[in-house]
C-alpha cells in the first residue's frame, strides 16, 4: 500500500471515529447571521441571502472581522474555510477562540499568505493565563485556496488538539499540576479576521502585500459550534455528562489512528516548533516541551 492509499485509509478510520462517538446537542444554527455579528467593517463581510456561508475582503481601505454572538467553555468548533487565492503575501486569515480579558487564554489558527506559487503557511499558538510564545507552523499538504476544508479545535479539560480536515496536527496538554497554563477558567468567543499582516507574515515581513491583486477575499461555510454556552458557572461546563461529550474519558488523548496522523504531519510538514528553539529560549524551552504530548 502506497503513502496515498494509507492516508486514505486513515482519514476513514478517523472519520468514522467521529461519527461513532459525537454523539452531541449542536448549538450552532448554521446561519452566520445568527450565531455571529459583524466586528469591524461591515461594508467588507458578505453573507449569502440563507446566511450559509460568508466571506471577508482586505483592500487598502480595511480588513475585516466577525464574532460569535456567545461565549464557550469547553466543545468543539468546527469551520470550514476556503483561503485566499493567487499572490495572497502579507494577508493573514485569523480564525481564533479568545477570551479579551488582560491575562486571556486563546487559542489561534492564522493562515500565512504567501507570494504565487509557495505554500500557505499554517501558523498555530496557544495563549494561556497571558502568556504566549508557543507558535508551530506547519506547511499544509494540499492547496487550502482551491477549495473549502475543515479546521477544527477540540477544548476540554484534559487536552486541545488542533485538526485540518480532522487529522490532528498539534496537541497541547493539560499540564497545570506541573505548573504549566493551560485555558480551563475563562470562556472564549469565536473570532475570525482578515487583516493586513505584511509586517512580519510573509518571510518575516520581506514580502509585502501587492495592493493591485487585491481585493482579496477568504470564505466561510458549513461550521459547527458544539460546545458549552457559557451561563457564568464553569462547574457546568467542566462536568462529565452526555451533554458535553468532550469531556469524557475517551476524548481524553489521542486515538492509536490519530497518533499516527499525528507523528505523520509532525514528521513531513512541521516546520517550527517553539520547543525546538533553543536559540529563542536561550536553551531554558518552556516546561510543557519535556511532558507528554499525549
Amino acid at each position: 500500500m502506497n503513502n496515498n492509499h494509507k492516508i486514505i485509509a486513515l482519514i476513514g478510520l478517523l472519520m468514522l471515529e467521529m461519527v461513532q462517538n459525537s454523539v452531541a446537542s449542536v448549538v450552532s444554527t448554521g446561519d452566520f447571521n445568527k450565531d455571529f455579528f459583524v466586528m469591524w467593517s461591515p461594508s467588507h463581510v458578505n453573507t449569502s441571502s440563507d446566511g450559509q456561508t460568508r466571506s471577508l475582503k482586505l483592500d487598502q481601505e480595511s480588513g475585516s472581522g466577525f464574532s460569535s454572538n456567545q461565549m464557550f467553555l469547553f466543545g468543539q468548533i468546527d469551520m470550514q474555510i476556503k483561503l485566499v487565492p493567487g499572490d495572497s503575501a502579507g494577508t493573514v486569515v485569523a480564525y481564533y477562540l479568545t477570551s479579551d480579558q488582560p491575562n486571556r487564554d486563546e487559542l489561534d489558527f492564522e493562515f500565512l499568505g504567501n507570494v504565487d506559487g509557495k505554500a500557505y503557511i499554517l501558523q498555530t499558538n496557544v495563549f494561556a493565563d497571558g502568556f504566549d510564545n508557543r507558535e508551530e507552523r506547519i506547511n499544509l499538504w494540499f492547496d487550502p485556496t482551491k477549495d473549502f476544508h475543515t479546521y477544527s479545535i477540540l477544548w476540554n479539560l484534559r487536552q486541545i488538539v488542533f485538526m485540518v480536515d480532522w487529522i490532528p496536527i498539534r496537541v497541547y496538554r493539560n499540564h497545570a499540576d506541573k505548573g504549566v497554563g493551560f485555558p480551563r477558567w475563562q470562556p472564549m468567543s469565536i473570532k475570525v479576521s482578515l487583516w493586513n499582516g505584511d509586517s512580519w507574515a510573509t518571510n518575516g515581513g520581506r514580502d509585502k502585500i501587492d495592493w493591485s491583486k487585491g481585493p482579496f477575499l477568504a470564505s466561510f461555510g458549513n461550521y459547527k459550534i458544539d460546545a458549552c454556552v457559557w451561563k457564568g458557572n464553569a462547574r457546568f461546563c467542566r462536568a462529565d455528562s452526555s451533554t458535553n461529550w468532550w469531556n469524557k474519558e475517551r476524548y481524553s488523548s489521542l486515538t492509536s489512528t490519530q497518533r499516527r496522523y499525528f507523528k505523520w504531519v509532525r514528521k513531513y510538514h512541521l516546520i517550527y516548533d517553539y520547543c525546538q528553539d533553543n536559540q529563542r529560549f536561550q536553551t531554558k524551552l518552556p516546561k510543557e516541551c519535556s511532558l507528554p504530548k499525549y
